[in-house]
């Protein structure tokens, strides 16, 4: 049985995002989509609980995807999963050089670890969870950013934010 990590922060998970999970479940018999802590990252938008629940609700119409949590080094994890694949989206080339460093630490840690890039689909090229936080923040117009079933719960997330933050 072959197995792919898809291993992110997904705060929150975009449809970009979900390309990609959808694009892997179709090569591998299992994908574990593992929401991770980004501790480069600036504060989250949405709590730790908040992202399971979202990726969840995203990913369940592909029987072979699930969703996990790890608060820890990434290439821990993939150890209890032999023959596990990281799965990465890149969107550009400046994704390449930082995800190029990534594999280079996880195979240090974990040196039978593999990473298989896939290119982002081009019409998802320029979306990322912080621009989705940043349009939601001012109250953009979510829709093609993030699955139709979470747009109000991010809206009502940033709502709250701006009313927070005057």
């Amino acid at each position: 049985m072959s197995i792919a990590i898809c291993p992110g922060s997904f705060d929150p998970i975009t449809l970009g995002h979900l390309n990609i999970i959808r694009r892997t479940s179709r090569i591998f018999d299992e994908v574990i989509v593992l929401v991770m802590v980004n501790s480069n990252k600036s504060t989250p938008m949405f709590s730790i609980d908040e992202r399971l629940s979202m990726v969840q609700r995203a990913v369940e119409r592909y029987p072979n995807v699930t969703v996990n949590h790890v608060d820890g080094l990434l290439a821990e994890y993939a150890k209890k999963l032999p023959n596990a694949v990281l799965v990465k989206g890149l969107r550009a080339a400046s994704d390449f050089d930082y995800e190029f460093q990534m594999n280079l630490i996880n195979k240090k840690i974990n040196p039978e670890l593999e990473t298989m890039f896939l290119t982002s689909s081009e019409k998802y090229t320029f979306l990322s969870s912080s621009v989705v936080r940043e349009m939601a923040r001012y109250g953009g117009d979510l829709t093609g950013l993030v699955p139709s079933e979470l747009i109000d719960e991010i809206e009502e997330k940033a709502k709250a934010w701006r009313e927070h933050n005057g």
